[in-house]
């Protein structure tokens, strides 16, 4: 087995690092969303049984995979059985593609937290400054590129010196804002025009109750799909980047350990995500402005934040500081996983294969910014929605190939290479393995199950 040249520190530097790969955008638009339309306590109840069986089989299963292969996913899967090399190749297609419009999402955000650091909040809050702003020619491409430029700085200076570092510092800093805007959002109180008033306690307790309003079979069963599917998009699973931070965990590192801690921090910040946004769009905009979707950040919550006068400013600089730093930890998560397949692959040091990779990235970023301008298209995707460029990208890599992928390990490991493959190395050095039967279950009987049906559903095939 070769070892690695790069690795973390010890296990606090990888579960940072891991952490900050799966706190990614997701959790801070995505997850209020779901908890708001799903039926807000049942969402939640479903999801956290989700991430305590679920979410740990995938993300046990990566990282062991990594640690035990000292390798990045196709050299994993190769080496785990060779005519399953294709698996590797696929996984690392799905970073492919995310790259390509993941900093453009980043743009998108830090373009927000400068309109607000200079004080052009109330201009946030137009209905059409969202759309104005992506269909330029210019700001989105600028601010992808800046976004883009910062991400491959970091990779380029490695795992400890660039990864770990940053991330030591950034992740803590994002739950402390998380919980600054969740304690104020908690204070809100606003009259609307009936004279009715509304309270951000009253907001937290509408995320917290669970409603069972018209709930049937089949709404359950699409609310258990939307907390699967967030779920899996959440931990960072079944695109590479698991197993390729898990081959940068030295040997004496206790893999059970840093599996809780990072289930355990990803849905810490998805929960409190839910419990500073929901109060405070309920205050504003009572139960309607739970519909805004995808829309959320960039069209909903400015006007929010205008609602709250000149505490608003600052909640608003808070908000998107601390979106920069979540997109910004999965951003570089995503390039660090084609960084080591290409260096594996080519056989070229870090420094030439980020350097060759980021100007590849800055090109297919400028491109995908400009998909609602000068690139413009409409794509009929076979899920029901219209896509431009950036939502293909997203369709593709998310909706497709990442559950088909789960779904393909999961008979990998459940059924060809046997449970044992992982369970050996999460038991390396004596250390306890305390849900081995869970895992044995999951992995073999319920999870291909899960990932068969999320693939038809997220496909098209069910809806």
């Amino acid at each position: 087995m070769e070892r690695k040249s790069n690795h973390f520190s010890g296990q606090l530097g990888f579960v940072l690092a891991a952490a900050g790969s799966a706190v990614g955008v997701g959790n801070l638009w995505r997850f209020p969303y779901l908890a708001a339309k799903d039926g807000g306590g049942l969402f939640l109840i479903i999801y956290f049984v989700l991430v305590l069986t679920f979410g740990f089989t995938l993300l046990t299963s990566d990282i062991a995979i990594g640690r035990r292969t000292q390798k990045s996913a196709i050299g994993a899967y190769t080496e785990m059985h060779p005519k399953w090399k294709f698996l590797g190749i696929l996984t690392f297609l799905v970073p492919v593609l995310i790259m390509t419009y993941y900093a453009v999402i980043g743009g998108w955000i830090t373009k927000y937290a400068v309109v607000y650091l200079t004080g052009q909040a109330k201009a946030a809050a137009a209905d059409d400054y969202f759309t104005s702003f992506i269909t330029s020619s210019a700001s989105p491409v600028l601010f992808a590129l800046l976004f883009m430029g910062v991400t491959a700085f970091i990779v380029y200076n490695g795992v400890q010196n660039g990864i770990e570092k940053v991330s030591k510092w950034m992740m803590p800093v994002l739950l402390v804002l998380v919980v600054i805007i969740f304690i104020y959002s908690l204070t809100l109180k606003h009259t609307d025009a009936s004279g009715q008033v509304h309270t951000g306690l009253q907001g937290f307790l509408y995320y917290l109750t669970p409603s069972f309003e018209g709930l049937t079979v089949q709404r359950f069963l699409q609310i258990l799909l939307d907390a699967m599917s967030q779920l899996f998009f959440s931990l960072s699973v079944s695109m590479g980047i698991m197993i390729t931070y898990g081959s940068y965990v030295k040997p004496d590192v206790d893999l059970n350990k840093a599996v809780n801690q990072i289930e355990i921090f990803d849905t810490g910040v998805a929960f409190l995500a839910g419990a500073m946004i929901i109060p405070a769009v309920f205050v504003f905009s009572g139960t309607e402005g739970m519909g805004a979707g995808p829309s959320l950040m960039f069209v909903s919550l400015p006007k929010v934040f205008a609602a709250m006068g000149k505490a608003g400013i600052f909640v608003g600089i808070l908000f998107f500081v601390t979106a920069i730093f979540a997109t910004l930890s999965s951003c570089i998560s995503v390039l660090e996983s084609i960084v080591a397949n290409c260096m594996e692959i080519f056989h070229t040091g870090r420094k030439k294969t980020v350097s060759v990779l980021s100007a590849v990235y800055l090109a297919a970023s400028a491109i995908i910014a400009l998909g609602y301008s000068i690139f413009y298209v409409e794509v009929k995707l076979p899920n029901g929605s219209t896509g431009q460029l950036l939502d293909i990208m997203d369709y593709i890599s998310n909706s497709v190939m990442m559950p088909f992928i789960a779904l393909l390990s999961t008979i990998l490991i459940g059924w060809v290479m046997t449970p044992d493959y992982v369970i050996d190395e999460m038991e390396r050095n004596g250390k306890n393995f305390r849900r081995k039967k869970l895992y044995r279950i999951m992995i073999r009987y319920v999870a291909p199950v899960m990932m068969f049906i999320l693939f038809l559903q997220s496909t098209g095939v069910l809806s």
